[in-house]
């Protein structure tokens, strides 16, 4: 694809129509041409219901070198971007349509996008979800203003039961896809930055296997400015999307893991326009390990007082991780597109982003069973300025000498300097203590 001008078409859809199977009731049609003027159009289409998110200079610039501006999506209603694909494609729907209603599957960010809007439109919407649904998500989804029924024990389960319901009773049955309209809805992500933080050099967007907001955002972004690096980040563990640009079209990975922490950036690659929109426009996709989108997770809640999910993570941990050594010195916008992360996992997030961060650490030691040497041990630890968080004596299983106790000893330091200078300390006075390594 060539840029000719700001008028022009920014890409082509060398696909053909893609016949759906008869049993399937959903909005997916012809490959439309994806332009300028449809983002555009769906930006102010759409201004009224969505927000219009801030993209605020982060504290976080000086601790990477660079300009960082945060394009805080989490703060949409539902907590999501889907938000502005989703009312885009709602609007869009015919009347008659509007008037029978849609039906979607699954516990997923589109899902509570599509149970809101469609409530919001007076769109009878009904969501259908495993019975294994946390029951806090389908809580969420009736609050909304959705029928939400379980049905199934598998999201495929589900998914069937919802196409069946849609094919028997008229409803329009939509699953995130790549459609034009999805698409363009998405893009307004891209038109609001460039407006926001003038003379960007880079912006950085989740991406894997759902990469729309990418796709669309990159469009808005290289029609305004050719010259603006876009960059895309998505799981090591799941490179959904290096491998689909790599092979030419959708693949699925065969490690796919649906597990909740990740989200949508462990999802299969799902359309043919968002992947060559990506493989036209985007300029690097990189790679982070799980360990990254972690610690990205605590600089966000320490310094940005932001509770994310790990797609709204990962495009920060391409910073966090050194993967964009090139982009000191620039001004750069990052996408932090999600934030429903479930409660049991947020605390099992930040405890181990902790550890990993080395602020949490456990070592074990042997003293004499004495009185006095408990007191001195923590003497140590008070004078190190040390976080006691748990202490545990083990006296009847210690292979050592006799009329001595295994202490074992969790303790939270300031960073890993202060990590350091606790372990010399202690092995100065007790040589022999072990410190547990992550």
């Amino acid at each position: 694809m060539k840029i000719v001008s700001r008028n022009e078409e920014l890409l082509r859809d060398a696909l053909s129509c893609i016949p759906q199977p008869s049993s399937r009731t959903s909005l997916a049609s012809c490959n439309k041409l994806i332009r300028f003027e449809d983002i555009s159009a769906a930006a102010f289409k759409i201004q009224c219901g969505v927000q219009k998110t801030p993209c605020m200079y982060s504290r976080l610039s000086k601790q990477y070198g660079m300009d960082i501006y945060l394009k805080k999506e989490f703060l949409q209603y539902t907590g999501s971007v889907k938000e502005r694909g989703v009312l885009y494609l709602l609007m869009s729907l015919p009347q008659e349509q509007q008037r029978k209603g849609v039906i979607v599957a699954l516990d997923s960010n589109f899902s509570m996008a599509v149970a809101y809007h469609a409530a919001e439109l007076r769109v009878p919407v009904f969501v259908i979800v495993p019975t294994g649904t946390a029951p806090a998500r389908a809580r969420l989804c009736r609050d909304y203003g959705a029928m939400v029924i379980s049905y199934g024990t598998t999201a495929k389960d589900s998914q069937v039961h919802a196409r069946r319901l849609a094919q028997q009773n008229g409803y329009l049955y939509l699953e995130e896809e790549d459609s034009a309209v999805y698409l363009s809805g998405l893009g307004t992500v891209g038109l609001e930055m460039y407006e926001q933080v003038p003379k960007l050099d880079a912006v950085i967007f989740p991406a894997g296997g759902h990469c729309g907001l990418l796709a669309g955002s990159a469009a808005a972004l290289k029609h305004l400015n050719p010259h603006i690096s876009v960059i895309g980040v998505e799981s090591e563990s799941f490179p959904v999307l290096q491998q689909s640009l790599k092979a030419g079209h959708p693949t699925e990975d065969q490690a796919y893991n649906n597990h909740h922490f990740y989200g949508d950036v462990s999802g299969v690659c799902f359309g043919s326009n968002s992947l060559q929109l990506t493989g036209k426009l985007v300029d690097k996709v990189v790679a982070v390990r799980e360990e990254d989108i972690l610690i990205s997770m605590l600089r966000l809640l320490e310094y940005e007082r932001a509770t994310v999910d790990a797609e709204g993570a990962i495009a920060l941990a391409a910073l966090v991780a050194g993967k964009l050594p090139e982009l000191k010195g620039k001004r750069v916008a990052v996408v932090i597109c999600s934030g429903n992360l479930e409660l049991h996992l947020l605390q099992q997030c930040i405890a181990r982003a902790l550890t990993l961060d080395k602020r949490v650490c456990r070592f074990s030691l042997v003293i004499s069973d004495c009185p006095g040497d408990m007191s001195k041990l923590l003497e140590i630890l008070a004078r190190e300025e040390a976080r006691v968080l748990d202490i545990k004596q083990e006296r009847t299983f210690v292979t050592s000498e006799l009329f001595t106790v295994e202490v074992t000893c969790t303790v939270e330091t300031r960073d890993k300097l202060h990590t350091s200078q606790l372990r010399n300390a202690l092995l100065e006075r007790y040589p022999r203590t072990a410190w547990t390594e992550r």
